[in-house]
């Protein structure tokens, strides 16, 4: 209809909101019948995540800072999480939810984008080519989902919502492995986890360290943390979770941590909404942050497996983190956000 309505000029501009088809199949078909009109420089997939100052902040703690990058890989990080949980229920969205489940909602529309930037080689310039193609790249080399390292979880009383069939196996809650499988990440397990009725509602990236080698300190914790954790709801802070030597006349170590705090840093007032920055974005005609075609058709090829054959959904209770499989999952490692709510 913007076609025939000669509404798509050469000129124009389109922005589409998620989601971006719903498997593989309808994610070809949508992206044919939108370039049957439009070309691909003239499309802008918008992911709100992305817009995120916290989430563009990642870039630059990474690609800006020499302390960093040369420890963000397999050498140094043993596992990396993406956790964003909700306290909320669908809330009377049940004909949109029981169709679409969490991994559809979250995982492939807004986990996978963060993944992309955690993951991604250094780009030559932050433009959008650039930028675009390195998180391709990351997208190029996801196994396909291993469906024995996922967890999907149904709260409590979810079938009593109005609107949900009683015979629903739709997943409010998800969890799962993926791997990355490139020289820099080769080994390293990535946990994604979103979910609805869960104890907390967070955004928060964390990359766990590799052990020393000789453990030679005692201290008063035995899954004693070591970690960077990148919490992205905004305004979004940074912090490095290390061991220090506590006060007294022994070598007993505690817990600490060092923080950035974004909005005591730097003016909020200066600070633009993620939608707001992205369709500033896009009346510049700046593709950097928004999705481009193959990658989205690229996530859904690698989620075949899983929405081809879905485990059960494990039931949970509202306020919980989930089902206990849930932390099986991420065994010999553990979740950030249990441990620390």
């Amino acid at each position: 209809m913007l076609g025939s309505s000669g509404l798509a000029s050469a000129s124009s501009r389109v922005i589409i909101e998620k989601p971006f088809g719903t498997d593989l199949k309808s994610a070809r078909s949508l992206n044919a019948a939108v370039h049957a009109v439009f070309d691909e420089s003239q499309v802008f997939r918008i992911d709100h995540f992305l817009g995120k100052e916290s989430v563009d902040n990642i870039l630059a703690f990474r690609f800006a800072n020499g302390l960093f990058e040369p420890i963000w890989n397999r050498e140094h990080i043993s596992y990396v999480q993406i956790d964003v949980p909700e306290t909320l229920t669908i809330e009377g969205r049940a004909a949109f939810y029981d169709a679409t489940g969490a991994y559809r909602d979250m995982v492939v529309t807004h986990l996978f984008q963060v993944l992309g930037f955690l993951a991604m080689e250094p780009p030559v310039s932050l433009a959008a080519k650039p930028l675009r193609d390195e998180k391709g790249k990351v997208f190029d080399v996801l196994r396909p989902i291993d469906v024995r390292h996922v967890v999907r979880g149904q709260y409590a009383g979810y079938k009593s919502e109005p609107g949900v069939p009683k015979s629903s196996d739709t997943e409010t809650m998800v969890a799962l492995r993926v791997e990355v499988d490139n020289w820099r990440w080769h080994g390293v397990p990535f946990f994604l986890r979103s979910g609805k009725a869960l104890a907390a509602s967070r955004q928060v990236v964390t990359l766990g360290f590799h052990r020393p080698p000789l453990q030679m300190f005692r201290t008063h914790r035995r899954d004693a943390p070591n970690e960077i954790v990148i919490d992205f709801a905004d305004p979004g802070t940074i912090s490095i979770e290390f061991m220090a030597k506590e006060p007294g006349p022994e070598m007993i170590l505690g817990a600490t941590e060092m923080s950035f705090r974004y909005g005591e840093s730097f003016a909020q007032a200066n600070a633009l909404e993620g939608y707001e920055r992205l369709i500033l974005l896009a009346m510049l005609g700046d593709q950097s942050l928004f999705t481009r075609a193959d990658g989205i058709e690229r996530v859904w090829e690698i989620s075949e497996p899983l929405l081809t054959s879905p485990p059960p959904a494990e039931p949970y209770e509202k306020g919980s983190w989930g089902p206990t499989s849930v932390d099986k999952l991420t065994a010999p490692y553990r979740w950030h956000l249990r441990n620390h709510g």
